[in-house]
């Protein structure tokens, strides 16, 4: 199972970011866990300075941007 981590506070973008995430997560049909990371120190220890920011397995693939759901598919099939 891929782990899909939504690094932000709770912004308008970070919201946005993790109905992309669930939505490439669906197109897909991939199994996989989506956590939100809001506080701020867990946010930093990803090295995360702008957010909102995903993370896929532990790694950072994105940050101060919305990926769109097709882009996060490419990053899951890395």
């Amino acid at each position: 199972m891929r782990k899909i981590q939504i690094l932000g506070t709770g912004c308008p973008k970070c919201k946005k970011l993790a109905e992309n995430a669930e939505a490439a997560a669906r197109e897909l049909d991939a199994e996989v866990e989506i956590e939100k990371v809001t506080e701020i120190n867990e946010i930093m220890k990803f090295g995360v300075m702008m957010t909102p920011a995903l993370a896929i397995d532990g790694q950072v693939k994105a940050v101060g941007k919305v990926p769109s759901p097709d882009e996060i598919k490419s990053m899951l099939s890395e």
